[in-house]
């Protein structure tokens, strides 16, 4: 549903907007049409502050509801009509590899990011990431996207992920109990929001390494305020992995 309210754009004194706007009804079915492409809602965004707003308000929200329904359904099951963050970071989260620079986050490799045309999120994937004592909290998981053959790094996977209800959340819980520190410099590449190491606060589980097919000692992942999560790992041979999930 759109929002019924009027807005003014907030651009500069020479934006073609000033001389009157689209009507917001038409700007949602010609999206509609279009199937929420999200390369077209980013670009409308930039045009100017009120484009902007409705891409955040309306646009990004369909386009996730579009892309994964069942997910999005779960998300707002607890009776907000909002999510954790806001819908075009969640958006973006669900079509974009963050990869990673020297002396980012994972800051031994350099991976540039790049959109994922299609990526299934699970939420019992998601249990494999959370501690026995978290296990009541929802997160849903990527599969790893793939980037073989790093030269020494091997090959590297990278997954990501968002949690509902975050705020009331065990694991939100726990990282302020155990007195985690936030990453000094880096923020989500979602939302800007600060960002929890679980491996130093010690809350990465064994279950994550079978559930990724990845070395164990080789998982590093990081939980945002607005409870996006983003990981690297190295990757199992195959043969070996598909014996990791036998085990598991």
């Amino acid at each position: 549903m759109i929002v019924a309210k009027q807005y003014r754009c907030i651009h500069s004194a020479s934006c073609l907007c000033r001389k009157g706007h689209i009507k917001e009804y038409v700007i949602f079915l010609v999206f509609q049409q279009l199937n929420w492409n999200p390369r077209l809602i980013a670009t409308l965004s930039c045009v100017c502050k009120w484009f902007d707003d409705i891409a955040k308000r309306v646009l990004w929200k369909e386009f996730c509801r579009t892309r994964a329904p069942k997910m999005m359904l779960d998300l707002q099951s607890s009776g907000s009509h909002s999510v954790d963050g806001n819908w075009k970071a969640l958006g973006k989260l669900l079509i974009h590899c963050s990869g990673c620079s020297k002396g980012g986050l994972f800051n031994s490799i350099q991976i540039p990011g790049h959109f994922v045309y299609r990526t299934r999120f699970s939420r019992t994937s998601g249990k494999s990431f959370l501690l026995p004592q978290c296990r009541t909290d929802v997160l849903y998981v990527s599969d790893p996207c793939e980037h073989l053959d790093q030269g020494e790094e091997g090959d590297v996977g990278f997954f990501r992920g968002v949690f509902k209800s975050f705020s009331v959340s065990s694991v939100r819980k726990m990282l302020i109990d155990r007195e985690a520190k936030f990453h000094p410099t880096e923020v989500c590449p979602y939302c800007k929001a600060k960002l929890w190491n679980m491996l130093q606060a010690k809350m990465v589980p064994r279950s994550a390494g079978s559930r990724l097919g990845a070395y164990d000692d080789c998982i590093e992942y990081y939980v945002c305020l607005n409870g996006h999560m983003l990981g690297i790992c190295t990757l199992l041979p195959l043969s070996d992995s598909e014996e990791a999930s036998e085990l598991e």
